[in-house]
């Protein structure tokens, strides 16, 4: 359907591909990966047009629909959500909005001369909406929508009035319902909760069009595709498998690699030793020759290109009294509605809790709770003694100084700790050479989460309280976190949607739900194990 034959492409003064080629074909489930900065949105941006390829070809069938999400959702208002959405459905929505503007003009006496000509093309319109299905659009797109959390409430309200979090389920909701022949989603699983992400990938999985989508979200990626295409250095390199299998197919292909760079240096060790210990000798002058001419033809093994990963180690926090944290009769409420009523819950020293719960149900609230962000009604939270808290929150992305740089602001944090310590600390979350001199105001999501991240682990607290850590993140930062977490002694209390980080974390599981509070015994894996879900509320 897709073809990419022998692309070149260079952003300035990277060279992004170098003759790379791939196809995407009928009913593929493809995911797209490579380091950040690779060039996987030039990809997309290639496919549909918006870029072209200084060299080679990219070509699709024709008469094809291809839907493309991207997390640059532009500007929406003025309009309910639900419009919005049916706006995207592709041919069906502008046979819609005719049908619309045939009704209005019926209605129109002004336009009574006009009359037999508008119910003429009144039923031609509405004969070709009906062969559309077009009179289910609503219903499908209700549908999407509360696949994606909406409540009905929030279909209803104007679109211009949501989030930037929202306005991207919005965004991916019309793609959703167009149902092209091809869609290209680029992480379509941020901003998402655990509920609307299993919805997603149940979706996706139904999809019979052709798919390439990227994602940060291990098991959702690996859940969804059949087959990997990898952007490194400039090439294309497709794989036939699960996201699984890509990632041991690849240890595999760089250990091979490793082992022939090797055995080939050792050869070519052995042939200059040769060849400088018998140059000046007119005895074996042929053999030398001989040596020298055979070493100029022999095509060089490269090693394989290392992926740039580090790795974060905690400094030894502080021990804490064995009660971290007690909530008696708490009660919350935001105007009418009540989010906790009685609450008691406690957390014990090296318990890492995982909060569960659908959207709304105030796993956020637990956390400003617990951490002194906002107080309840009435009842009492208790932090114990020598506890030293660390809160991760989404908002504190939002309180980064825009005009300081990133090594500034680690200074400004940590006036006492050497420039070589700061150093390699912003290099373990990914802030390398000239990186540490961007100022904080155009760093993207990403950037900021894990400066952010930065400034909470380096001295380290004995209570680290999360909220969705891993938004924005990209695999390798997240496998690094989630390796320095597993070895950190403290205690934990944290909200995630994904799954990885859940399964490798949490030893107790507090799911919140309309009906009440239940607290479960080992982490999330066991939790799934024992209800059968893989989060509170879905549908079944």
């Amino acid at each position: 359907m897709i073809r990419l034959d022998k692309i070149t492409k260079q952003n300035g003064r990277q060279l992004v591909f170098i003759e790379a080629s791939a196809a995407l074909q009928r009913g593929e489930k493809v995911g797209l990966v490579g380091p950040n900065g690779a060039g996987k949105t030039t990809l997309f941006r290639m496919i549909i047009g918006q870029e072209q390829p200084d060299e080679g070809q990219v070509s699709a069938d024709r008469g094809i629909t291809i839907g493309y999400f991207s997390q640059d959702v532009g500007e929406m208002a003025g309009r309910s959500v639900v419009t919005e959405v049916m706006d995207g459905a592709g041919p069906v929505s502008a046979v819609a909005a005719e049908l619309a503007e045939l009704g209005a003009a019926l209605a129109d006496p002004d336009r009574a001369d006009e009359m037999d000509a508008l119910v003429e093309r009144y039923g031609e319109v509405q004969a070709r909406f009906e062969e559309l299905d077009g009179y289910a659009l609503e219903g499908r797109a209700r549908e999407v929508l509360d696949g994606l959390s909406f409540s009905q409430e929030m279909m209803e309200g104007d679109v211009g009035a949501l989030s930037g979090g929202w306005k991207m389920r919005v965004a991916l909701a019309r793609i959703l319902l167009m149902r092209p022949d091809v869609m290209l989603l680029d992480e379509p699983s941020n901003h998402l909760d655990l509920e609307s992400l299993i919805w997603l990938e149940s979706f996706l999985k139904a999809y019979d069009g052709a798919l390439l989508m990227t994602s940060h979200d291990r098991e959702f990626m690996n859940r969804i595709v059949t087959k990997v295409i990898e952007i490194d250095g400039g090439a294309l390199t497709t794989f036939s498998g699960d996201y699984a299998f890509y990632e041991e197919q690849r240890k595999l292909n760089e250990a091979q690699q490793q082992a022939q760079f090797e055995r080939q240096q050792a050869m070519l060790a052995k042939e200059i030793a040769f060849i400088e210990r018998f140059k000046a000798r007119a005895s074996h002058a042929a053999q030398v020759q001989s040596r020298v001419k055979k070493l100029d033809k022999i095509e060089r093994v490269e090693p394989p290109r290392r992926r740039q990963s580090v790795a974060f180690e905690f400094q030894p926090a502080p021990r804490s009294g064995d009660d971290v944290v007690m909530l008696k009769g708490v009660h919350k409420r935001y105007g009418s509605r009540t989010i906790y009523e009685g609450l008691d819950f406690s957390v014990r020293r090296r318990e890492r809790w995982c909060v569960m719960g659908i959207n709304g149900a105030g796993k956020s609230t637990l956390l400003k709770l617990v951490t002194g962000t906002t107080t309840p009604d009435d009842g009492s939270v208790t932090v114990g003694g020598s506890v030293k808290l660390g809160y991760f929150a989404q908002h504190a992305m939002d309180l980064l100084d825009g005009d300081r740089t990133v090594f500034q602001t680690l200074e400004e944090a940590f006036p006492q700790a050497g420039q070589g310590s700061l150093r390699a600390l912003a290099g373990c979350f990914g802030f390398s050479g000239d990186d540490v001199e961007k100022r904080c105001r155009v760093l993207s999501g990403g950037e900021k989460a894990r400066l952010v991240m930065a400034l909470m682990l380096y001295d380290p607290p004995n209570f680290l309280v999360l909220d969705e850590p891993t938004n924005h993140l990209d695999m390798g930062t997240k496998e690094m976190l989630i390796a320095a977490l597993g070895a950190y002694e403290g205690t934990m209390l944290f909200v995630s949607h994904d799954r990885h980080f859940l399964g490798a974390l949490s030893n107790r599981v507090l799911e919140v739900t309309p009906e009440g509070i239940h607290q479960y015994g080992g982490g999330y894996t066991e939790y799934v194990a024992r209800t059968g879900q893989e989060a509170p509320g879905l549908r079944s």
